[in-house]
């Protein structure tokens, strides 16, 4: 764990304001590559709608009539014309529908997103917003904060639910996605190049992120003990 973590501190017209010091237990441990890896796959599976689905032999439609008789013509014996090897017949393990879920636990999700901030934190991609106090929405004041940052590519904007002038401001920009800390998840902290904090959401996500488990956060099933 890093003895000091700090991120540069902007003005929301895109001005450097300072630094601050980040939560050393959030933004600065050493990055666990693998339980990152589990936690993103298992987010990644969930997103999957798993309504794929073929017919076997057994559901398309006709085949009840033997093509040929079994013996006689030199030919292989068939029973049905809807069997795979035919044109229109049934697939063979095909995709059905199903739930692709994965049970992660909350301490390996917590620990995947201290693990991607502290990553993120390390390369100096970890930006704060003293406040957006912007009247009004304007995309050109977005893309100014942006530019003032130096943050190119994908960029992860974490506001606060009153920060509606800030959403609507960043809203067209198709490089950028906006989150709240409490939605916060580790793919998306990789998934961008920046991730850009306001002074009260950087304190919520680190709170969030620092919530030990407890042993009744757990769900049982009936007549399982305690």
């Amino acid at each position: 764990m890093a003895d000091k973590v700090t991120a540069a501190v902007y003005t929301s017209s895109g001005e450097r304001a300072g630094e601050m010091a980040l939560d050393p237990a959030v933004f600065g441990i050493e990055p666990n590559v693998a339980v990152m890896h589990q936690v993103v796959t298992a987010q990644l599976a969930a997103a999957r709608a798993g309504t794929a689905d073929t017919k076997t032999r057994g559901e398309v439609r006709g085949g009840g009539k033997k093509p040929w008789r079994q013996k006689g013509l030199g030919r292989a014996r068939q029973g049905s014309i809807r069997a795979p090897q035919f044109r229109g017949g049934g697939a063979v393990f095909g995709p059905h529908p199903r739930d692709y879920r994965q049970r992660t636990p909350k301490k390996m999700k917590r620990l995947a997103l201290r693990s991607a901030l502290s990553a993120r934190a390390a390369e100096g991609q970890v930006k704060v917003v003293e406040a957006f106090d912007w009247d009004a929405p304007r995309t050109k004041q977005a893309v100014a904060l942006l530019r003032g940052m130096e943050a190119a590519g994908k960029v992860l904007v974490v506001l606060d639910r009153g920060d509606h002038a800030a959403a609507r401001s960043f809203a067209n920009l198709p490089q950028v996605m906006l989150t709240e800390p409490g939605r916060l998840a580790a793919y998306d902290v990789l998934w961008a190049g920046t991730v850009v904090f306001s002074r009260e959401t950087v304190a919520r996500a680190a709170g969030a992120a620092r919530y030990e488990v407890a042993g009744d956060d757990f769900v049982r099933e009936e007549g399982e003990p305690a």
